[in-house]
């Protein structure tokens, strides 16, 4: 978060040279105040969900396989049904 709020800070100067009588540590302030009304996840906690996504598509693909297995042994078994 220092990383970004240095970079913005740098940027914002560029675009607004009296940005300077805003002390720093009051600018992080701000930053931060703003980005945790944000949305915004942290790396470990977007990595994790990511995962979680994995093993659910996966396990939805198992899933579907199996339901058109026992869809089509249905047919085989009773022609009536399809």
């Amino acid at each position: 978060m220092q990383s970004i709020a240095q970079q913005l800070f740098e940027e914002l100067k560029r675009q607004a040279p009296n940005l300077d009588e805003l002390p720093r540590p009051e600018f992080n302030r701000l930053l931060q105040g703003a980005l945790r009304k944000l949305d915004l996840v942290s790396r470990e906690e977007f990595d994790a969900q990511a995962a979680v996504l994995a093993r659910t598509r996966a396990r939805l693909e198992a899933l579907e396989a199996k339901v058109a297995n026992w869809e089509a042994q249905q047919a085989t078994d009773d022609p009536k049904l399809s």
